[in-house]
């Protein structure tokens, strides 16, 4: 089949909402059974589900946010606007906490558009005759085959507790898991095995169908890979080998991984080079939305954007900065002296609160410059899937599996630290002794404040503490959290156990 690229046209953004996952009408849409009836309406019902990751609740807001807040990496600052502030000190993270409830509606939202598509689509395709208005609809279903892929897969990331292993998930708590946008599915949730099997099904049926008809050369080619604001065969790779490692399947983590890695499609950004007179090509990534090493973003454009990541760590009013959050100096001490990734995310302003405080904020989300130009601050295109992360699956699935290699890990932390470093020279040297200590701090610098960390310690099995560092709120400063703690795993909204009909258990977190 001839699968073809092609390039959306993004709609408005879709305003967060706190319905439940039951209720899927919204009054402004169409009746059901009158809508997606030709190939056009089958393609406009994509667009429709990637402008759904628009939504400020998902990774241009809350999804990205809420995980590192809530863990170790920044604190709280004196004078701030409370902006998540619930969640920051941690013991008040409610089911009625409205940011995780617009997580947890959202994520449905998207797979609530997919299986609305993928209900009607098969009256369509019926319909079709031409083979090129067919392979669109095969390559559309792909795509949101792969969108709930994704959704899901930050459902159990949230609202489950860590996948240790198939005999263990079989009896832990999943997610609701439907399959139809109409139909009498049960509203109650499967168990974690379940949960993640579904992923994964899906998963399989969007490889299949967005499987490449040519050979494509990396040297020519490779635009039409990196830097996509659409799915595609290695969009899925990316998942897949993310979703392996939340698994702990360490074979499938190298399996996918390494098909991302090793298509030559995507390329490191570096911190040496430049690729213009003033930003490297990794900083370009941060102020530019642009990098061959993107695997998948959310595509913004001036007219149609999601939320502004950027907003809580400067509150810049064009004349004084007045952030919520700053950097926790442990995560800053972390990097080395020959680490460009520190001039790329944080620099040292003055505050403009009455107590003057002078920090390094993080600059990673100040703003895409176009918007920047246009007066619209912080807002950037969210990144979902990067080469880096690639390559920091697959070192952790080298030295965890059953019999560690400690070599091949090595050699992809040096990949990554070459492209990061002023210098490094030789290779880094893994053993048993500190190998998952280099992984896990080397995941805290190149995945500083993108949503990572609470479900890194929770996979982990790590607690954390805080203790105050300078204009430090006092209240959520001092903190000690132990391995296991049930807020690893965001209450299920109230809303949600307490609709009519209901047969949605509650997390531990919810008691």
């Amino acid at each position: 089949m001839i699968k073809k690229f092609k390039l959306y046209i993004l709609l408005a953004a879709v305003a967060c909402s706190t319905i439940s996952c039951l209720d899927k009408m919204p009054e402004d849409s169409i009746p059901f059974d009158d809508a997606i009836k030709t190939v056009d309406d089958v393609n406009l019902a994509v667009v429709g589900i990637y402008d759904a990751f628009k939504n400020s609740a998902l990774y241009s807001g809350n999804l990205t946010l809420l995980p590192d807040l809530q863990a170790d990496f920044v604190y709280g600052i004196n004078g701030n606007t409370n902006t998540y502030g619930d969640i920051w000190r941690w013991k008040d993270i409610l089911a009625t906490n409205t940011s995780i409830e617009a997580v947890y509606a959202g994520l449905y939202s998207v797979i609530n558009r997919c299986n609305f598509l993928l209900d009607r689509v098969d009256a369509v395709r019926k319909n079709t005759t031409d083979d090129n208005d067919l392979d669109q609809i095969d390559q559309c279903c792909g795509e949101a085959y792969f969108a709930r892929a994704l959704a899901y897969s930050e459902l159990v990331k949230c609202f489950c507790k860590a996948y240790e292993s198939d005999a263990e998930a079989a009896n832990e708590l999943g997610v609701i898991l439907t399959r139809h946008y109409q139909g009498d599915e049960e509203m109650k949730r499967a168990s974690l095995k379940d949960s993640y099997q579904f992923i994964l099904d899906d998963l399989d049926r969007a490889a299949e169908l967005l499987a490449l008809d040519k050979d494509y050369d990396p040297a020519t080619d490779g635009a039409l890979f990196n830097n996509a604001i659409y799915f595609n065969e290695y969009t899925v790779y990316a998942l897949r080998a993310r979703v392996a490692l939340y698994m702990k399947n360490w074979e499938d983590a190298i399996k996918y991984s390494s098909k991302v890695i090793d298509s030559g499609y995507y390329l490191l950004s570096s911190c040496t080079q430049n690729y213009t007179s003033t930003a490297s090509y990794y900083k370009y990534m941060w102020t530019n939305d642009n990098a061959t090493e993107i695997i998948f973003k959310v595509g913004f454009t001036i007219d149609s954007y999601g939320g502004r990541l950027g907003t809580i760590f400067f509150n810049y009013d064009f004349s004084t900065v007045r952030p919520d959050y700053v950097p926790a100096e442990w995560v800053i001490n972390l990097y080395d002296n020959n680490d460009l990734r520190v001039s790329t995310f944080f620099l040292t302003y003055q505050t403009g609160y009455s107590h003057g405080l002078s920090w390094p904020l993080l600059i990673k989300y100040f703003g895409n410059e176009s918007f920047v130009n246009e007066n619209i601050l912080h807002v950037c295109m969210p990144k979902v899937l990067r080469l880096s992360e690639q390559y920091l699956i697959r070192a952790e699935a080298y030295v965890s599996q059953s019999a560690p290699d400690y070599g091949r890990a090595g050699k992809d932390i040096t990949a990554l630290r070459t492209a990061r470093y002023a210098t490094y020279g030789g290779s880094t040297a893994l053993s048993a002794s500190n190998a998952m200590k280099v992984i896990e701090e080397e995941r805290v610098k190149e995945l500083y404040m993108e949503g990572f960390r609470l479900h890194d310690l929770k996979r982990w099995h790590d607690g954390f503490e805080r203790k105050p560092q300078a204009q430090s709120l006092e209240n959520g400063s001092k903190l000690k959290v132990e391995a296991d703690d049930p807020l690893f795993v965001w209450p299920i909204p109230q809303h949600e156990l307490d609709a009519p009909g209901s047969q949605v258990q509650p997390n531990e977190s919810n008691k």
